[in-house]
């Protein structure tokens, strides 16, 4: 099962890449993993939905935000399920070995695992390469991953 979904405009810059040194992507967002938004909503809610500032677990080094304490609860229960992949940074770009940030309404969901991309601009390339990229940046991120600080 395969969910889509942009909106919204990109959360960084055209060419900005995200600093090497964070696992978790938070550094165009204070801190914040994914801009503050849910990562349960994107799969009880079927879209980006901002979490609530009194709402949070922090995990990996970010501060996660969620709509609900249901969804903090099942967070934290197993946080894996929900955060997206590649600590939040661009999917596509990780498949290229690099980092770069996202848009947090520029997502899809691909076989129960949540991806971020840039931005709505590059919705139709993601698509047209997704299942390619999603095996290399799987390979990628292991390289990558251990290299990075909470």
């Amino acid at each position: 099962m395969v969910i889509f979904l942009v909106a919204g405009f990109a959360a960084v810059g055209p060419g900005s890449a995200a600093k090497a040194e964070d696992r978790i992507n938070k550094t165009f967002f204070g801190g914040t993993a994914i801009d503050g938004y849910d990562p349960v909503g994107y799969f009880t809610m079927g879209r980006a939905v901002k979490g609530a500032s009194d709402i949070t677990h922090d995990w990996l080094g970010a501060r996660w935000q969620f709509a609900n304490a249901e969804h903090r609860k099942m967070f934290m229960n197993d946080p894996a399920k929900y955060a997206p992949q590649y600590g939040g940074y661009c999917a596509e770009a990780v498949s290229r070995g690099s980092l770069f940030g996202t848009d947090p309404e520029a997502w899809s969901i691909v076989d129960g695992r949540l991806y971020l991309i840039y931005s709505k601009n590059t919705r139709s390339h993601w698509e047209a390469i997704r299942d390619v990229a999603i095996i290399k940046a799987n390979a990628n991120w292991r390289d990558m991953e251990p290299k990075l600080t909470n």
